[in-house]
């Protein structure tokens, strides 16, 4: 009874201290395996090791109505609109349109091919579009929208097992080209002949005095159960939970953004390893075709903001930063920001939260286009 807690457990402690132990051979591990498919991943071998099956026990009900939206409602109150402000709107607007490209870049490409093989027998007939809103939900939210989304689109885990390894390869291989676009935008800025380079204004500072992390639990979970007691639609619960958060961090004047974020990365770890308890490594298959979708998605992706950017005189270094707020999230925008201007690198993290609250509308639609006209 108490066999799938105590994996869970000991999945996120130990992940959780190894993404923060300062050994350069663990650190280069996590550099190309993130410790959320580790979490996943973890699970999975203990129970495989141990002979165990709890895909069927009630802690995947429990993570359900509890961890998945204790992570949304964190995540969403870490976002402040007045923040978005001081960013200018050219940047969000960049940052927006990359986003509606990969929402809708699949629906497209299924209204284009649909008779193709790809679409007719690969999305369709082996259910490998219900891999493309957790990958939308990755790419423009975070691990959050990515969980979220697999749930809503009832994803199988063989699926997802094998959309999260593409995804982490992407990612790794996409960060590095970032870091090299960004070093080399000035001279793409010449040849452009793109002239607006300033450097937006600063952050407002957080508040001096913010609520002791214990409220900040207390106003969390008693919103989620108060949540599940109003709402049995998970879809409803989902909207109401990020409403009630954006609400919480822009009303609030005192409320702790930075512990709300770092709640919300505990629990998505928490939700990651509670999947994993349904993982089955026999059932594990990799698609070289939809790899290849995935790229050819991706790098239109980016052709799209450096199209949007030429048309708004933008500075061509802000299509990466969007690109990595997109798809690599808090960790990687702000870094790879750093090596091109480091007073932008709040900006990056701004929009990286900003991902992070809008990318599960954003599959949402994706999920309601692909339903309505191409499945």
């Amino acid at each position: 009874m108490f066999a799938p807690w105590m994996i869970t457990l000991f999945t996120v402690v130990a992940v959780f201290l190894l993404d923060r132990w300062e050994n350069k051979h663990i650190k280069s591990l996590f550099d190309w395996v993130p410790a959320i498919l580790l979490a996943y991943i973890f699970p999975a071998i203990i129970s495989q090791l141990i002979g165990a099956d709890y895909s069927q026990d009630e802690i995947h009900s429990f993570s359900r109505d509890y961890f998945i939206p204790l992570a949304i409602i964190a995540v969403m109150s870490s976002l402040s609109v007045g923040q978005l402000k001081a960013i200018g709107w050219k940047p969000i607007f960049l940052f927006v349109g990359g986003s509606v490209f990969i929402a809708l870049f699949p629906f497209f490409f299924g209204i284009f091919f649909l008779e193709s093989d790809f679409v007719s027998n690969t999305l369709v007939k082996a259910e490998y579009w219900k891999g493309i809103p957790p990958i939308v939900g990755s790419w423009i939210g975070g691990s959050t929208s990515q969980l979220v989304l697999k749930e809503l689109v009832e994803c199988p885990e063989d699926i997802f097992l094998s959309i999260l390894v593409m995804d982490n390869i992407l990612v790794n291989i996409w960060t590095i080209l970032m870091f090299q676009f960004i070093k080399g935008s000035n001279l793409i800025n010449r040849k452009l002949r793109i002239t607006d380079l300033g450097i937006p204004e600063s952050l407002r500072s957080d508040p001096s005095k913010v609520l002791p992390p214990w409220m900040i639990v207390v106003v969390l979970l008693g919103t989620v159960i108060f949540t599940n007691l109003l709402l049995e639609s998970f879809i409803a619960k989902v909207i109401l939970l990020s409403l009630v958060g954006l609400a919480i961090s822009n009303l609030w004047p005192k409320w702790n953004f930075k512990f709300a974020l770092r709640a919300g990365a505990i629990l998505i770890l928490v939700v990651m390893a509670v999947l994993g308890l349904k993982l089955q490594f026999a059932t594990l298959g990799f698609n070289t075709t939809f790899m290849v979708f995935l790229i050819f998605w991706l790098i239109g992706h980016f052709i799209f903001m450096m199209i949007i950017a030429k048309l708004l005189n933008l500075n061509m270094a802000w299509v990466p930063i969007a690109s990595m707020a997109n798809v690599g999230g808090i960790a990687t925008a702000p870094a790879v920001t750093a090596a091109y201007e480091k007073k932008w690198m709040p900006h990056a993290v701004v929009l990286a939260i900003l991902s992070m609250a809008t990318g599960t509308f954003w599959g949402i639609l994706t999920i309601y286009l692909l339903e309505q006209f191409i499945i």
